[in-house]
């Protein structure tokens, strides 16, 4: 299911092509290339104008920036050249950040080699680096020119980071709607799936969140959905110090948003599609390898703190994603009163213990 579509911006649309080979065809001649330390044994197109970065938080964060400006620069890279960003996720951000201010902007194309990157973070133009001990605290919107997925490169991954990839892509179809996520169960997710399952899979999650982005590119409304599992989710990787890897704290995090919810008298048994996420997320999250042990090693007090302390909430509210009765995700802004701070800690508390 190759696949090839547009995608509508501010800055003007840019291209998304989805084909296995895609990799092996690239000729690159644009320019400087940051890619993922993975490909250090590179094929033939990545030369000496390559830098390569580790994938880690570390050098996702801000005081890491200005030694890879100085790369760039040393390496001659002009105002007129295009950048290529070659890696998952990390290398995106950190790739799409550096573009979008080196010398006030770059030109660049991204490959995402992630199950992750290509069902959910390549398109969007958004990048998120850490300050500190912050979690994507600053970023721009600066999408690329142009995507290239090749589905084949999944194949060198990890279980763990394809199950990552496959509940990102679980949680935008479901934001989406009804129809998107049957379809989105409907092509047998599992870490052992083949290519041409995947592809479908990818061409279905991009599409549900093509919808997203165009209608509100700078995160004001409709966008601010896609962050469903992200509150708890981003407490949990935290407190794991990242032991537990982005996606499978979403899938958590979703869990822990529906106990949340249950836990203040809200009802899913007549919404079958909340029971088959459930049902679909605990697959996903049971096939990760030794996941209990980070989850036995967390301080569930760090979670409840971090839970507390995200960005997006305000002084006296809580501001959470999470299912209503009827089965659509809304955004909620909560009062933080005893009652509601004691069911975050219940919700927190059960879905871990679930895992530990």
């Amino acid at each position: 299911m190759s696949a090839s579509f547009e995608i509508k911006s501010s800055g003007g649309p840019y291209e998304v092509q989805v084909r296995s080979g895609i990799f092996a065809e690239t000729q690159w001649a644009g320019g400087c290339v940051i890619a993922d330390e993975f490909f250090r044994e590179p094929p033939s197109w990545l030369d000496k104008h390559t830098i390569f970065i580790e994938a880690s938080e570390t050098e996702k964060s801000l005081d890491r920036i200005p030694p890879l400006i100085e790369q760039l620069r040393a390496a001659g890279t002009s105002r007129q050249a295009k950048l290529l960003a070659l890696g998952g996720g990390i290398v995106q951000d950190i790739s799409a950040f550096v573009a979008s201010i080196y010398m006030r902007g770059l030109r660049w194309d991204y490959m995402p080699t992630t199950v992750l990157a290509m069902v959910d973070s390549c398109i969007g133009g958004k990048s998120s680096i850490n300050v500190g001990p912050y979690k994507n605290l600053v970023g721009t919107f600066h999408p690329p020119e142009r995507v290239l997925i090749d589905p084949a490169l999944a194949g060198t991954l990890p279980d763990d980071q394809k199950a990552s990839g496959l509940i990102e892509a679980a949680k935008i179809c479901f934001c989406k709607g009804e129809d998107s996520f049957a379809r989105h169960v409907s092509y047998g997710p599992s870490v052992t799936m083949g290519v041409a399952a995947l592809e479908q899979v990818i061409v279905n999650s991009l599409l549900a969140k093509k919808w997203f982005i165009e209608i509100d590119e700078f995160d004001k409304k409709e966008r601010l959905l896609l962050n469903f599992g992200h509150t708890f989710g981003h407490a949990i990787e935290g407190a794991t110090h990242f032991a537990v890897s982005h996606g499978i704290a979403v899938g958590l995090g979703i869990l822990c948003a529906i106990e949340f919810e249950r836990q203040r008298g809200v009802s899913y048994k007549n919404v079958a599609r909340v029971e088959l996420l459930e049902e679909h997320l605990h697959a996903m999250i049971s096939e990760v390898p030794n996941l209990a042990r980070p989850m036995i090693a967390m301080d569930v007090d760090e979670v409840i703190e971090r839970f507390g302390s995200d960005k997006k909430h305000g002084p006296g509210s809580f501001t959470l994603i999470l299912i209503a009765e009827n089965g659509d995700v809304v955004l909620r802004k909560i009062d933080k009163t005893a009652q509601v701070t004691a069911d975050v800690e219940r919700a927190i508390k059960t879905v871990v213990k679930r895992y530990s």
